[in-house]
């Protein structure tokens, strides 16, 4: 479980930190001192469970949670009570009351970690030929091999097929680790690509079917290497 935490006061950052990453499951990817750069590094890198203060200068927690719309799982901590129903109301997991305390933390993460297994619930392995997706209110069948490439799309991923693509909330890294390895690679931070279904490569691009994806330099030596380039 990625976390990410975010509050205008050092000390209380630390804290949580402490506390948090104690926590087994808990991964603290870093810490943001304001609303702005937390939406900034969030652009870039993936998080399953915001931290997170509501008063801070600039632009609040509650801001940042709404413009964050259906994204990471949001724990408010903060000096406040009078901002528990407008929280609320933005469907957080839950609203801790500073001085944050281990008990109280680790209750928070539990809710978390049970929404996330929700989520994780939209897209389910079956016996390596398919997969299950949430397409809007259905739940829907699709095959791995019409699956051309997967790209992220801030909060949601698309799953590119010959005819279409599918998005869904979730993402890109759970979506690679529930692909088969032996059929999926991911080239960019973006995509994952399809290795049977690649046409050509030239200049950095992998061409599919007359569709382009990007190959960023930090995959190639691999990409290579499974495509058993001579």
């Amino acid at each position: 479980m990625n976390v990410l935490i975010v509050d205008d006061n050092e000390i209380a950052r630390d804290i949580v930190h402490q506390i948090a990453g104690r926590i087994k499951d808990v991964k603290i990817i870093g810490q943001c001192a304001d609303a702005l750069q937390a939406y900034n590094l969030l652009q870039e890198t993936p998080v399953d469970v915001i931290l997170l203060d509501i008063e801070m200068p600039g632009m609040s927690g509650l801001e940042l949670t709404r413009n964050l719309g259906k994204g990471p799982v949001i724990i408010f901590t903060t000096s406040k009570r009078d901002y528990a129903v407008e929280a609320f109301e933005l469907n957080v997991a839950d609203y801790i009351i500073k001085p944050v305390t281990p008990a109280r933390l680790i209750q928070a993460i539990d809710k978390a970690r049970d929404l996330l297994a929700s989520v994780e619930e939209e897209l389910n392995m079956s016996d390596g030929e398919f997969i299950f997706i949430r397409d809007s209110n259905i739940i829907r069948r699709l095959k791995l091999d019409d699956i051309l490439y997967v790209e992220s799309m801030r909060d949601y991923v698309k799953l590119h097929t010959a005819q279409k693509f599918y998005a869904i909330h979730n993402t890109l890294k759970t979506v690679e680790d529930r692909l088969p390895a032996a059929k999926f690679l991911r080239v960019h931070r973006s995509f994952i690509i399809a290795i049977d279904k690649i046409d050509t490569i030239r200049d950095g691009v992998i061409i599919v079917q007359d569709r382009t994806v990007p190959v960023a330099d930090a995959y190639r030596a691999t990409l290579n290497k499974r495509m058993n380039v001579l």
